[in-house]
């Protein structure tokens, strides 16, 4: 079912508007300036694994590799560390620390990134360039609503503050912004949500989620909330991402769009109006 050509509805038996918090993944549901991180999480992955001296050939070492990393996406970085450690040891090798491979990990990413961090910092970018389309628009319609804002990533904190900033979003989430942490068993998606509906004294269906990731979607769900499922093409910036979107419909999502370009619309509905 579909509301427009842009907005479909998994389940239209959803409780609308009675949301009074809403909660935002950032990296491809906000934010694009980390586009592309699994071409360079995965092939490093798959270089630590031949370096085991396994048999396996390097396509099926991307397959293997790519659906731990896909599966956990959502859930902080080292969570996919410590699952390529495990996938190390289990071929016969002596893994690393997961936060040796984290830090790794990271040194490539910035290879890729840097240039638009400096973009953004110079003013040469414009902030609309590196957001998902209508972000912008979205959350001052949600915020002018009087809905509480939250953002939690799967992401160092210290990075999203920043790339937040950057974006022109920090404003409208004030101190509600959260990020993996060193200590990372401090931090889940599952505590943001559950600190959410603790310290608003929320019923589930007051809690609304914005998520590209199976983690995000799953856990709002488990709480209650309705889940918007971001299948966002951060490649070409428009139009459905069908695998995230299959696997996102598999993770409970009650409506997929591809991006916010029609945000009034989708809010007039999940608003009831």
């Amino acid at each position: 079912m579909f509301l427009d050509d842009e907005i479909e509805i998994i389940h239209p038996d959803i409780a609308r508007g009675q949301f009074r918090s809403v909660l935002f993944d950032f990296d491809g549901t906000l934010s694009l300036i980390r586009e592309g991180w699994p071409q360079v999480m995965i092939p490093m992955m798959v270089q630590v694994l031949r370096e085991t001296g396994t048999a396996e050939s390097e396509s099926e070492l991307s397959v293997s590799v790519e659906d731990f990393v896909m599966r956990l996406n959502g859930r902080q970085t080292i969570y996919q560390m410590i699952q390529l450690a495990d996938e190390v040891r289990r071929r016969g090798g002596r893994p690393l620390e997961p936060v040796d491979y984290k830090h790794r990990y990271h040194e490539l990413l910035m290879q890729r990134i840097r240039g638009r961090l400096e973009d953004l910092q110079s003013g040469h970018a414009k902030a609309e360039e590196w957001s998902v389309p209508g972000s912008h628009a979205l959350l001052e319609n949600l915020s002018d609503r009087g809905l509480m804002l939250y953002l939690a990533s799967g992401t160092d904190l210290k990075f999203v503050l920043g790339e937040a900033r950057l974006l022109g979003m920090a404003q409208f989430f004030g101190d509600r912004i959260y990020g993996a942490l060193d200590d990372y068993q401090n931090f889940s998606k599952k505590m943001v949500i559950e600190r959410i509906i603790g310290e608003n004294d929320l019923l589930g269906e007051e809690l609304l989620g914005f998520g590209d990731g199976f983690v995000e979607i799953e856990e709002i769900k488990r709480a209650g909330g309705v889940a918007v499922a971001v299948a966002s093409d951060e490649v070409h910036r428009h139009g459905i991402n069908q695998w995230k979107r299959d696997r996102l419909v598999q993770a409970g999502a009650d409506l997929v769009i591809p991006e916010y370009r029609r945000q009034a619309q989708l809010v007039e509905y999940l608003m009831g109006t």
